[in-house]
């Protein structure tokens, strides 16, 4: 038998390693990837010419500039070009060399501000978004239609999935441009290093948020690639469309912080900033779709949180910014 070359892009990054540490468990995937050095997923005519040399089987399309309310904020136009050039090029390189397999990664922030909760996948594009992550979130929403496009005119099987807040080894611990899990982790090991007796946390502490171990997301993006494709469309009918994870579970930021504290051996007090933005009151996806076709998460938030920090601490000589 053939290995089946699989192209992971965006293989450095936190999803993307965890798809190549799952994958490569199959001796019969050839794991191809590319650094950003070797490949410049912005330049559509370097994207065509690698296709055009990789004799590719399958994509995971994890590759995506990513980051925090804060980075989402300060650098918008950095945000909506690089996501949509990323996916526009893949993608259609993809198509252009015959590859008929493709799984786009999106994110939950595709759902509008005020979407009803838990989001359906049939809430995409039904109200307006949320103005902090607006143009990360078009791009993303770009890419769902990009994958139902090529479906739908040239009959491709280019799939998407769309994941909660991910989280665990290889997340970004920058002290600014960080999501919330990593940030509290590096604020309360700091905190815990020079004898803080005080940390600050940002807000009320009563929004309500989901969190998915990054290694439950790659599980659940390979289970829908190798889903029989009349599976797939019988479940995403009409539009060929999106699949959401998650755990369906939320806990609230409060009870997240302290469960970091614990996790980290911070022993000090927690006070709340409340002059600073809560954001949504609550962000749970509806992942009864992929329950339904047979996958569920199965890495708690407090053991994903131990490994996160595990991880953290072997780890933060290279990744300190």
């Amino acid at each position: 038998m053939f290995p089946k070359r699989i192209f992971v892009a965006g293989h450095n990054g936190m999803v993307g390693s965890a798809l190549v540490r799952q994958l490569s468990q199959d001796a019969n995937n050839q794991i191809i990837t590319a650094t950003r050095h070797e490949l410049d997923l912005t330049n559509q005519q370097a994207v065509q010419d690698f296709f055009a040399e990789q004799s590719i089987d399958e994509v995971y399309l994890a590759a995506a500039k990513v980051g925090g309310i804060h980075a989402n904020n300060t650098y918008p136009a950095d945000f909506i070009y690089e996501n949509l050039m990323i996916e526009a090029n893949i993608i259609h390189a993809a198509h252009k060399r015959d590859v008929q397999k493709l799984l786009f990664l999106g994110s939950s922030c595709i759902y509008p501000k005020l979407a009803e909760q838990p989001m359906r996948e049939e809430a995409l594009l039904t109200a307006t978004l949320e103005p902090t992550n607006e143009p990360y979130a078009i791009a993303k929403i770009a890419g769902i239609k990009l994958c139902e496009s090529y479906n739908r005119q040239y009959g491709r099987d280019y799939r998407s999935v769309m994941p909660t807040n991910l989280y665990g080894p290889g997340d970004n611990f920058h002290l600014e441009n960080s999501h919330v899990i990593p940030a509290l982790i590096r604020r309360f090991h700091d905190a815990k290093e020079s004898n803080a007796t005080v940390v600050m946390a940002w807000g009320t502490g009563t929004p309500m948020r989901e969190f998915l171990y990054v290694d439950d997301m790659a599980a659940a993006s390979i289970f829908v690639m190798n889903l029989a494709e009349s599976i797939y469309e019988k479940e995403t009918q009409p539009m060929l469309s999106h699949i959401n994870v998650g755990t369906g579970i939320d806990c609230t930021i409060k009870e997240l912080t302290e469960t970091v504290a614990k996790v980290v051996g911070y022993q000090g007090k927690i006070e709340w900033d409340t002059s600073k933005p809560d954001g949504a009151p609550r962000k749970l996806m509806d992942v009864s779709r992929l329950e339904r076709l047979g996958w569920q998460a199965t890495v708690g938030l407090e053991q994903g949180l131990t490994k996160s920090y595990q991880w953290f601490l072997l780890n933060q000589m290279d990744i300190r910014h």
